[in-house]
């Protein structure tokens, strides 16, 4: 009969190779590691899945390789299941081998086809150098790509990110930085063999490079508090397109109340600014509501909020900066955030305050046109709940962008009395047709009456009081979601991305 004696041998050859797969890069190089105020990968994933739940697997991937440079496997965040891959450092510098490569497109597979989120983990160098030839060897990046829209990808910058790893994140639909991460195509040294150039990584590809590019969304200040904006951001989404957001269970911040507050935050004169986040302080839950992509755009706030309960999407103009005018990187930002949204079925809260797209020379070389078509192509063609509310101004395109045109599928669209829209401003078209005193006067007239004079014809479902907004939107959105009475399923784009 078989005991455990039969079994020591094996059992013990397991465990000397988990151990050695488990040490990394060795005590040395951890010590350097944290020695930089850095998580290592397996701490990372510790502190980013819920206590204990983390399950790994292709632990012996590698063999003297430590898990071949990255760790893998599945674990809970907010008691949902997630896929997660760490790359690590302290094994050759988290380079991509062929056994590291096969872990990578496992991961993708796995979380498509068991339809929960992906999560990646990076501070690496790409593949390494090898002999090797890996032929017709899937990517990494070929299930990862097929995840998209299925199930919520994200990514985190913990050091330096180069060549293919790198290429992972902005694959995801959301990456956060810690203020030691760089992402590159290539690195320093590489860039000095093939351009002469001398440049430092942070000036390559740290923060503040990623950040004004868009290629990065958030930044954090440590391993820690990106692991834990990860979770939050999370939070919001349900685990695949094939599932709905979920609610939070009812509290008092969930209940219906009126907000005054608006009336002394929103100026009724077109011309005076505000800070739109007092706003959505004032809207939505609570204050502690999640902004994506801050540094990027800030023309556009997107930001992921709870109505009663409920996870939404904002998309709101910002006053403070341009004007609320919408230049090309608001309207880039906008463009990705409403699709992300859409794919997982996120309503859409459109906050609209703005006196059109930015016009000038420099807005025209950046390409304000085409990016405002991107954002309108990404928000007229969503298939997800839809709220609008004018609080003040929309002109033009800016007002389209907006989702404040009529047959654009919206659950509802507001406006506070005195709203003013059309074509451009009376002032604007004032300047342009060279119009006298008496016709100026009356075109500013016909633009303060412009709010009710659409109403009337039902270019709006109702002007309200701002007091109303919070209990007219979620009125709204409580409706609005009956719609899910069938099973939810990925989207189906057909629109050409201009």
């Amino acid at each position: 009969m078989a005991g455990i004696d039969d079994w020591k041998d094996s059992l013990d050859e397991l465990a000397r190779r988990r151990t050695h797969s488990r040490a990394m890069g060795g005590d040395e190089r951890l010590a350097k590691h944290r020695g930089k105020g850095k998580l290592d990968a397996r701490a990372r994933i510790e502190r980013l899945l819920d206590h204990g739940t983390f399950r790994e697997f292709g632990t012996l991937v590698g063999g003297d390789i430590a898990a071949d440079g990255i760790v893998t496997g599945s674990g809970l965040v907010n008691g949902s299941p997630v896929m997660v891959g760490a790359e690590d450092f302290t094994t050759l510098a988290g380079s991509i081998g062929p056994g590291g490569n096969a872990k990578r497109y496992r991961l993708a597979e796995l979380a498509l086809r068991d339809r929960v989120p992906l999560v990646m983990l990076l501070e690496g160098a790409g593949f390494r150098p090898s002999g090797e030839h890996y032929g017709r060897t899937p990517t990494d990046l070929l299930a990862q790509a097929q995840c998209s829209g299925k199930v919520p990808t994200v990514s985190g910058l913990f050091g330096p990110s180069a060549g293919h790893g790198a290429l992972v994140a902005p694959v995801c639909d959301w990456t956060i930085m810690t203020s030691q991460g760089a992402i590159f195509t290539a690195g320093p040294p590489v860039v000095k063999e093939s351009t002469g150039e001398e440049i430092s990584k942070e000036d390559l590809g740290g923060p503040s490079v990623a950040l004004a590019s868009g290629v990065i969304h958030n930044l954090g200040e440590d391993d820690v508090a990106v692991l834990d904006d990860i979770r939050t951001y999370l939070s919001y989404f349900p685990s695949s397109a094939w599932s709905y957001p979920a609610a939070r269970p009812a509290d008092d911040s969930a209940r219906r109340r009126p907000t005054p507050e608006l009336l002394d935050i929103v100026p009724r004169g077109n011309r005076r600014i505000y800070d739109m986040r007092a706003v959505l302080d004032i809207v939505f839950d609570t204050s502690d509501w999640f902004e994506v992509q801050p540094r990027f755009g800030p023309a556009i706030i997107c930001a992921l909020a709870h109505l009663g309960g409920h996870p939404v999407a904002v998309v709101a103009n910002q006053p403070r900066v341009l004007a609320g005018s919408i230049d090309a990187d608001a309207a880039d930002k906008a463009a990705h955030f409403i699709t992300v949204a859409d794919s997982f079925h996120l309503p859409i809260v459109f906050l609209a305050d703005n006196p059109g797209m930015l016009p000038g020379s420099r807005s025209e070389r950046q390409g304000v046109l085409r990016s405002g078509a991107r954002m309108f192509a990404a928000q007229t063609t969503a298939t997800t709940v839809k709220l609008h509310v004018t609080l003040r101004k929309a002109y033009g395109f800016g007002s389209m962008v907006m989702s404040l045109l009529g047959f654009d599928q919206q659950s509802a669209t507001f406006a506070y009395p005195g709203a003013t829209m059309g074509a451009m401003s009376a002032a604007a078209l004032s300047r342009a047709s060279h119009a006298t005193e008496d016709i100026e006067a009356r075109l500013r007239q016909a633009e303060v009456d412009a709010s009710f004079r659409s109403a009337g014809h039902l270019g709006f479902d109702d002007l309200i009081d701002p007091e109303e907004t919070r209990d007219a939107l979620l009125d709204a959105l409580e409706r609005a979601i009956y719609c899910r009475q069938a099973a939810a399923e990925p989207v189906s784009r057909t629109v050409i991305t201009p």
